[in-house]
């Protein structure tokens, strides 16, 4: 069964003349142990996709099925739930809780889902140890830098046995080779049984992936298996337009 999968799915803000038409009838599907890169300019629908894989929005026509369940079908409660325990979410602005620690940032998923603060704040601390944060498990965030922040938002999303893993330029705040060490660990979850949505607009970030799309206006536009030569995806025609 596919972990992901999106069915002819639009998403349109707004109506009449204002519409903007994010999405325009993009079906995907993404299987345990597969790591699709997608890349496309600015607006063209990449963040939309994530946020409708993730439950944070729903489309205007189409389906979106996580493990075989459709989204749109769940009550807010079987949706909050989902998220908590199947899908792991790496945000651009990082939504870390500023009155939290970075290991009660982490382990928070796992506490809302019932697990004892005691096991919750073991696993926190093994997903910190994993991006070499150990040092920064009881600072807050406003005591951390910009891509320390980022790496605690990514052991949250990595924590416990999340499905899918959605990450929207997770390397966007990070150093060359902290950005490397993190898309190796994304990797490794996906290698394990995950299925993994990465937006990027690198293409040796996307080099990593199992399959590469192009977006653009809301439409897949290419669509590659792994690249040997990332750059390959850049020569796509329009891309660059």
């Amino acid at each position: 069964m596919n972990v992901l999968e999106l069915r002819d799915v639009h998403r349109t803000h707004g109506t009449g003349d204002t519409a903007v038409h994010a999405l325009r009838g993009l079906s995907l599907q993404v299987r345990p142990g597969e790591l699709i890169a997608v890349m496309g300019p600015s607006g063209s629908g990449k963040s939309t996709l994530l946020n409708l894989a993730g439950g944070l929005d729903r489309p205007t026509r189409g389906e979106v099925r996580v493990e075989g369940r459709v989204l749109a079908e769940l009550s807010h409660r079987g949706l909050a739930e989902a998220r908590r325990r199947g899908i792991g979410y790496v945000f651009q602005a990082f939504n870390l809780l500023p009155s939290l620690t970075a290991v009660e940032n982490v382990a928070l998923p796992l506490e809302l889902d019932g697990v004892s603060v005691r096991k919750a704040r073991r696993e926190a601390l093994r997903s910190l140890a994993d991006l070499e944060l150990t040092h920064l498990a009881d600072r807050f965030p406003d005591q951390m830098s910009g891509g320390q922040q980022q790496r605690v938002a990514i052991a949250r999303a990595l924590v416990g046995p999340r499905r899918l893993v959605l990450a929207d330029e997770p390397t966007g705040a990070l150093d060359s080779e902290t950005g490397e060490a993190v898309l190796r660990l994304l990797r490794t979850r996906v290698d394990a049984g995950a299925a993994g949505v990465l937006v990027t607009h690198e293409a040796r970030h996307a080099a990593w992936a199992d399959r590469v799309i192009f977006l653009r206006d809301g439409v897949v536009v290419d669509s590659s298996g792994p690249l040997a030569q990332p750059e390959q995806l850049l020569a796509v025609p329009g891309a660059g337009a």
